[in-house]
């Protein structure tokens, strides 16, 4: 079987999902929004489950797909999430007004590279940026120290659809840089004395970074 045939067939398998997802999947394809692949949704869902965060602080809200998904999936967890552009600012707010996890969705307006004292008040206890991928080591500066003790990062578009695997010279120009930062975030990740960190390969890359156990001297294991 085929790699797109592995695809189609487990998307197949995915729960049917409420008509007002179904629009902001289709407003997102049509006005080339970036959301999260279909299959790292529901894989991102899964694992949230399974480590049933009590606060989740997202990085790029876009439309308020992901934000939506997340909070609706998750009974009892309030989700932060943070937007720059105006518009997408607007469509979220609209979109989070008519979901069933309004009350427990709060948008922030504002680069989340520029809030300075006025970032969130922390701790969360996921971390999930999705947002400049040639800023994702900024945001994991900014944002890492809100993170509580057992605290997990989730990034996605790591592979940047395929374009993290190609060779630098086949990459667009335009791309070049953006994928450079991404690739050495991803190693600098991957060798972080401070987290165990897994590349999936759902949707367009997931990874998924846990924090190491602290022996008494405050060391790593």
């Amino acid at each position: 079987m085929m790699e797109h045939e592995y695809s189609r067939y487990s998307e197949g398998l995915i729960p049917s999902r409420p008509e007002r997802v179904l629009e902001m999947e289709r407003y997102a394809r049509e006005h080339r929004v970036p959301i999260m692949q279909l299959e790292g949704m529901e894989a991102l869902l899964q694992i949230l489950r399974v480590q049933r965060p009590k606060r989740i602080l997202e990085i790029g809200t876009a439309i308020g797909y992901s934000a939506i998904r997340m909070a609706e999936a998750l009974p009892g967890t309030q989700v932060v999430t943070i937007e720059r552009e105006p518009a997408m600012q607007d469509k979220a707010e609209n979109n989070i007004g008519e979901s069933d996890a309004a009350e427990r969705i709060r948008l922030v307006r504002g680069d989340a590279l520029e809030l300075g004292d006025n970032l969130p008040e922390g701790p969360f206890d996921a971390l999930f940026i999705d947002a400049a991928k040639g800023q994702y080591k900024r945001f994991f500066d900014i944002y890492e120290p809100l993170l509580s003790d057992s605290g997990v990062i989730y990034c996605d578009n790591m592979f940047m659809h395929g374009l993290a695997a190609e060779d630098p010279k086949d990459i667009p120009k335009k791309n070049r840089t953006m994928i450079r930062k991404l690739k050495e975030f991803t190693e600098w990740l991957m060798s972080h004395p401070g987290y165990d960190s897994a590349l999936l390969p759902v949707g367009d890359g997931l990874m998924i970074s846990t924090k190491k156990e602290s022996t008494e001297e405050g060391a790593v294991l």
